[in-house]
C-alpha cells in the first residue's frame, strides 16, 4: 500500500469516528444570500466574489488581477475585475477576506480598494505582509487597514452577519487558507486555491481533520478550485519534487539558473536549502521575487542560512559551481530577469557555457510558443535546459481530480459550485460531482456577473446579471484602454503601419515636395522601389482631386477631408498590392 493510500485509510477511519460521535445540527435557515462572482470564472485569475446578505451587507473574498495574452490585449499590463456594482453598494461592504498572497487573489487591491470605500481587509500574516509591501508602490493610494488572523489559532472572524472559520490547505505559497463561511441561510465552504499534499517538505499537510469537523455543521454550498480538476490522480508531492531537484544539484558542475513564479515561495525555499547543502551561494533576481522573499524572511516563513544570499556582483568572485541564480521569467515575460539574461541585456549576467537553466514551473496556456522559443535561445548559447516535462521539478498548487473528489467526499455538500478555472475545468468538477451521486440540479456552473441566490428552500442561478467585463490597466491608468485602442494596437502588431506626410502650399494648392512615406512591419514584394513610386503617384492624385478652387483667391484646403481620402484609398491600394491592411496614418501640413 502506498503512503498516500495509507493516509487515506487513516482519514476514512477518522471521518467515520467523527461523524458517528457528532449529532447532526438541525438548523432553521432564514434570509437571502446573493453570491456574485466578478472574476475567476471561465478564466484563471481576477478572483473576486461578493456575498450579499439580505441586500444589507456585502462580504468580499479575494481581490485579484489577471494577466492578458499579448494577442488579445497588446500593451496592457493587467486585467482587473469590474467593481461597478460594489462601488454603487460600497456602504454595504463589511470587509474583505483574502485566502492567500498570490497576485491573482490580491493584485487588484491597489486599483479598486478606494472605490470600495477602503474596507477592512482580513488576511494571514504572510498575505498581510505581501499586501502592505506591495502597497508601498502606490503612494497615492489610501492607507490600508489589514487585520491579521493566524491559521493555527482558529479564532472565528465575526464580520457583520457572517462568521468565518478557516482551515489550512496546501498551496505553493505559505499561509494559504480555505474559508468556512457561516450565514443565516446556510454554510459555505470556499476552498481558495488548494491541493492536498500528505508529505510536504516545508509545510504541514492540509488540515483535513478540521475540514471534516467544520463540515459536520452542514455545508449547503461548496465553492471549489477547479483549475486542475481535469488532471487525473493526485498532484505530485513536494517531497518528490525535492528529490528530483537534488539530483540536478548533485550532477551539475556549472551555474544553476532556476526560474519560477515570483510567489512560489516553497520552491524558492527548496532551492535555497539545496544550494546550502551543495555549497552554493544564491542570487535572487526579479523585483517581485525579491520583495516576496524579503517579506517571507522577515516573518520567518522562509529560512536562509546566514551569508547564503548574495548580491549579483558578489557572484563574480565565485566559481560557476558555487552559484545559484533564482529568478523570474518562467513565462518568457518581456523584461523579466531570465529574458534579460538570455538576450544579453542584464546588468550583471550573461548565459555561459555549462549553465543549467531549470524551469520549475508549469506553462500558462497560451504561452507555449514563446517559452519554447526562449528554451531554444538558451540551448543555442550552450546552456542546458531542464523542465517539468523531463523531470518532476514542478508540482502545481491546484488539486487534481482525486483531490477534488476527496474534498467533496469529506465535506458532503448539498450544492457544488466550481470556481477558479476555465469552462472546461469547471465542467470537470461537475463530472466528478455527478459521479459522486450529486444531482445535476445541485451543481452550479456559473459565469462572471451571474447572481446565484441562496434561500432557505434552495440554491439557484438567477436571471439577474451585474457588470463583470474586464477592466484593463496599462501605463496610463485604470480602464484607460478602450476597445478602439486595443483594435488599433492589434492592427499595428499584425499588419504594421504606413505613414504619409504631405506638405501643401496654401497659396497655390500644390505639393511643396514629394510625399514622404515611412512604413514599419509591412510584408511587401521585392519590387519595393516600384511599390513606393506607385504609392507616391496615388498620393499626389488624391491630394490634387481634393483641393477646390472656388475663386481666384487661395484654394480651399480641407485637411480632414484630404486625410480621410488618403487613409481610405491608400488602405485599398495596399490591400490589393501586398494583401494586408496596415494602419494608415496621414499627416497633412499646410504652409
Amino acid at each position: 500500500m502506498s503512503e498516500v493510500q495509507e493516509k487515506l485509510e487513516e482519514l476514512k477511519k477518522e471521518e467515520f469516528q467523527l461523524r458517528s460521535q457528532t449529532k447532526k445540527e438541525e438548523r432553521k435557515f432564514w434570509g437571502s444570500l446573493k453570491i456574485i462572482p466578478l472574476g475567476g470564472l471561465e478564466e484563471v485569475g481576477r478572483n473576486l466574489t461578493a456575498f450579499e446578505f439580505d441586500e444589507k451587507e456585502i462580504l468580499i473574498v479575494d481581490v485579484g488581477l489577471g494577466y492578458p495574452f499579448f494577442e488579445e490585449a497588446p500593451g496592457v499590463d493587467f486585467l482587473i475585475p469590474n467593481v461597478e456594482y460594489l462601488e454603487k453598494n460600497k456602504d454595504k461592504i463589511v470587509g474583505v477576506v483574502i485566502t492567500h498572497g498570490h497576485y491573482d487573489h490580491i493584485g487588484a487591491i491597489p486599483y479598486v480598494i478606494e472605490k470600495l470605500g477602503n474596507p477592512t481587509i482580513y488576511a494571514t500574516p504572510l498575505t498581510k505582509g505581501i499586501i502592505l509591501k506591495r502597497q508601498e508602490d502606490f503612494p497615492n493610494s489610501p492607507k490600508l487597514e489589514v487585520i491579521e488572523f493566524r491559521k493555527n489559532n482558529y479564532k472565528p472572524l465575526k464580520i457583520g452577519s457572517f462568521t468565518i472559520d478557516y482551515f489550512h490547505v496546501n498551496h505553493n505559497i505559505p499561509d494559504s487558507v480555505g474559508l468556512f463561511i457561516q450565514t443565516p441561510v446556510g454554510n459555505i465552504i470556499h476552498t481558495g486555491d488548494f491541493k492536498i499534499d500528505f508529505t510536504p517538505i516545508f509545510d504541514k499537510p492540509a488540515d483535513l481533520s478540521r475540514i471534516v469537523k467544520l463540515s459536520l455543521r452542514g455545508v449547503r454550498l461548496l465553492m471549489i478550485d477547479s483549475t486542475n480538476a481535469y488532471q487525473p490522480g493526485f498532484v505530485a508531492s513536494e517531497r518528490k519534487i525535492m528529490e528530483a531537484l537534488e539530483e540536478i544539484f548533485r550532477k551539475t558542475h556549472g551555474r544553476i539558473i532556476a526560474v519560477t513564479f515570483a510567489s512560489l515561495l516553497e520552491r524558492i525555499q527548496q532551492l535555497i536549502y539545496l544550494s546550502a547543502i551543495y555549497g552554493r551561494k544564491v542570487v535572487i533576481d526579479g523585483h517581485t521575487m525579491r520583495m516576496n522573499v524579503e517579506v517571507a524572511r522577515q516573518l520567518k516563513y522562509l529560512q536562509a542560512p546566514k551569508g547564503i544570499l548574495i548580491k549579483p556582483e558578489e557572484s563574480f568572485k565565485l566559481k560557476p559551481h558555487q552559484v545559484t541564480i533564482i529568478c523570474t521569467g518562467s513565462q518568457a515575460e518581456e523584461g523579466s530577469a531570465l529574458m534579460r539574461i538570455v538576450n544579453g541585456q542584464h546588468r550583471y549576467f550573461r548565459l555561459i557555457k555549462d549553465d543549467t537553466v531549470i524551469f520549475s514551473s508549469s506553462i500558462i496556456p497560451g504561452n507555449e510558443r514563446i517559452i519554447q522559443e526562449l528554451k531554444d535561445d538558451i540551448l543555442k548559447q550552450g546552456a542546458k535546459v531542464v523542465h517539468y516535462q523531463m523531470m518532476d521539478i514542478h508540482a502545481s498548487g491546484h488539486a487534481f481530480a482525486e483531490e477534488v473528489k476527496l474534498f467533496i467526499s469529506l465535506t458532503k455538500p448539498e450544492y457544488v459550485m466550481p470556481i477558479h478555472g476555465h469552462y472546461f475545468m469547471m465542467k470537470a468538477v461537475e463530472e466528478i460531482a455527478l459521479n459522486l451521486g450529486i444531482r445535476q440540479e445541485k451543481i452550479i456552473v456559473a459565469q462572471n456577473g451571474d447572481v446565484i441566490k441562496m434561500v432557505p428552500e434552495r440554491v439557484f442561478k438567477t436571471n439577474e446579471k451585474v457588470p463583470a467585463n474586464i477592466i484593463y490597466v496599462d501605463g496610463l491608468g485604470i480602464g484607460s484602454v478602450e476597445s478602439v485602442v486595443l483594435r488599433d494596437r492589434k492592427n499595428l502588431a499584425k499588419e504594421g503601419m504606413f505613414i504619409v506626410t504631405v506638405i501643401i502650399d496654401s497659396q497655390t494648392g500644390e505639393l511643396r515636395k514629394n510625399p514622404e512615406i515611412v512604413f514599419k512591419g509591412l510584408t511587401y514584394s521585392r519590387e519595393a522601389k516600384d511599390f513606393v513610386q506607385e504609392a507616391v503617384s496615388l498620393i499626389k492624385k488624391i491630394v490634387k482631386k481634393n483641393i477646390k478652387f472656388l475663386s481666384e483667391e487661395a484654394p480651399l484646403i480641407q485637411e480632414e477631408q484630404i486625410k480621410y481620402h488618403l487613409r481610405e484609398e491608400i488602405a485599398d491600394f495596399l490591400y490589393h498590392k501586398i494583401g494586408s491592411r496596415p494602419m494608415v496614418i496621414p499627416i497633412v501640413i499646410k504652409v
